[in-house]
């Protein structure tokens, strides 16, 4: 079943094109890893798959409905959650008070503060400190944690491992691979190939804005995404 359907995306930041003609679907339970260089438009098609960011054509169609026009708060409740770059915690409150808030627009589903803690063993022992305390990789935990309180169909991950010591994102990983096992669809933005292969079912590769390579990672070599990471290959859909 598809899950998500983005159908010609074109999203702009003033006069430039961060995001160009942009279209893939994604099933349920699969999990897509987008991989580009820095400035390839990453980061603006997940806040426009989220609702952060306004397109300036094209659709977004989430379960069967169009939510183009609908607001980022609506895309929550729908059942998209976003971690962004940055982890944006609300760093004068607990990390516990950081989950419980993003709880008030939760759907119903499995993820509530127990099966977070249990996800999550490391972040379960700092649940009272506050949040701007943290480690990194703790905070990275609680921003992938707070936004599994929502219950969400579709996990749109910005970085995950951007800024964290190799520990750290060993950690992440690790509480990551509990969560993904459990079915969940995602949309994962990764700088570590490595990492984001490991993970994923299928690899977009953007260049410009632009789509420059899709198909199966299964059947994308690590040397034809790098080709296509840095402009060297226009290759398209995987044959």
């Amino acid at each position: 079943m598809t899950l998500l359907a983005v159908e010609q995306l074109v999203a702009q930041h003033g006069l430039l094109q961060a995001v160009r003609d942009v279209s893939f679907e994604l099933e349920e339970g699969e999990r897509l890893a987008l991989v580009g260089a820095n400035g390839a438009g990453k980061t603006t098609l997940l806040r426009t798959i989220a609702g952060a960011h306004a397109p300036s054509a094209g659709r977004i169609v989430f379960d069967g409905g169009d939510v183009t026009g609908v607001s980022a708060h609506r895309r929550v409740r729908a059942g998209i959650a976003l971690v962004p770059e940055g982890r944006r915690l609300f760093t004068g409150l607990t990390l516990e008070e950081n989950l419980l808030l993003a709880a008030s627009a939760a759907r119903h589903g499995p993820w509530n503060l127990q099966s977070v803690y249990e996800a999550f063993p490391l972040i379960a022992t700092r649940r009272k400190r506050r949040a701007g305390d943290l480690s990194g990789g703790e905070q990275q935990q609680t921003a992938i944690g707070r936004a599994l309180m929502t219950n969400p169909r579709l996990l749109l991950l910005d970085e995950v491992s951007l800024g964290l010591a190799p520990i750290a994102v060993e950690s992440v990983y690790e509480s990551l691979e509990r969560v993904i096992s459990g079915g969940a669809t995602v949309v994962l933005v990764e700088q570590d190939l490595g990492r984001a292969l490991s993970v994923a079912d299928c690899v977009i590769c953007m260049l410009e804005g632009r789509v420059v390579l899709e198909g199966p990672a299964k059947e994308l070599s690590r040397e034809r995404i790098v080709e296509a990471y840095f402009g060297l290959h226009r290759g398209g859909t995987a044959t």
